[in-house]
């Protein structure tokens, strides 16, 4: 009887590939979803849970993503201060002030809640414009969330 194994991708086993996303008139949440499988190594045949298997991904053109409907002036940001209530502001607002905080956010909370997830975020390289420092590690361009 022959008997079957199971493949367990050890740390520092797997080559980390660089990718480079322009995001540029695309929707935050299914943009967001593609990153977020990529960081964690699900698009890879050897995926491991209790590793990181993922890739690095350089996000360019962050000032320019899209909400769908009225997500603009709907949609708050909230976080604690250390005071009575909470802090909040609006989608738009935040554009305004911090474009790449809106898709780290969204990457952030699609990805695991443990202490993985912190490795895997910092993997997540996000800029306002078209240029970014990492051409040295030679990042292939790759298109997500096609509509």
């Amino acid at each position: 009887m022959l008997s079957q194994k199971s493949y367990v991708a050890k740390p520092g086993e797997v080559e980390q590939k660089w990718l480079l996303v322009d995001a540029k008139d695309k929707i935050v949440g299914r943009l967001a979803s593609e990153i977020a499988v990529i960081l964690m190594g699900k698009h890879r045949p050897t995926y491991t849970p209790h590793t990181d298997t993922g890739d690095f991904v350089v996000v360019t053109n962050a000032e320019r993503v899209v909400f769908t409907g009225k997500k603009w002036d709907q949609k708050r940001y909230t976080w604690y201060t250390g005071y009575t209530r909470q802090k909040s502001e609006s989608a738009a607002e935040r554009l305004a002030k911090q474009p790449e905080t809106i898709l780290r956010e969204a990457v952030r909370r699609m990805l695991p809640k443990n202490k993985l997830a912190v490795k895997m975020l910092d993997k997540l390289k996000i800029y306002k414009g078209a240029e970014h420092p990492h051409q040295a590690q030679d990042p292939q361009p790759v298109e997500l969330a096609v509509s």
